[in-house]
């Protein structure tokens, strides 16, 4: 079964964000920010758009699927 994978942590650390900051500019909560970094929460379509439209990136190249059977 495919899992759905981010590196948002990564990209949020390199722009040297903290979880309360990144979630200010999606307009969520820093608990939201966590969740995802964490893969307890698979964000709505909408806000991993916006996620990507934030760090200037493809959607693809924040999420993936990464087949969990391998």
């Amino acid at each position: 079964m495919d899992s759905v994978e981010n590196r948002l942590r990564t990209l949020r650390l390199t722009r040297g964000l903290s979880q309360e900051e990144l979630a200010q500019s999606l307009g969520v909560t820093r608990q939201s920010v966590l969740a995802i970094e964490n893969g307890k929460y698979l964000p709505s379509i909408g806000l991993a758009l916006k996620i990507a439209r934030f760090f200037d990136m493809p959607l693809e190249s924040i999420f993936w699927l990464s087949d969990s059977n391998k």
